[in-house]
């Protein structure tokens, strides 16, 4: 089990970051991801593999005036 933004979830051995986003449908194009505290810079969510009781936040950034 993994927990994705306090949501307990299922997870597969070998998932990466992109993975979960796919499977969750996270598609807004400005997301910091962070994993067990630590941020993940884009170009490493697809060699980024998520283990058994990592806990992933995925945050929306937006900006507005």
């Amino acid at each position: 089990m993994i927990k994705v933004n306090n949501w307990e979830q299922e997870y597969s051995v070998g998932m990466t970051i992109e993975d979960l986003l796919k499977r969750n449908n996270y598609t807004f194009p400005g997301l910091v991801i962070k994993v067990n505290g630590k941020v993940i810079e884009d170009d490493e969510r697809e060699s980024t593999i998520i283990s058994d009781g990592d806990d992933v936040k995925v945050i929306h950034i937006c900006h507005g005036g």
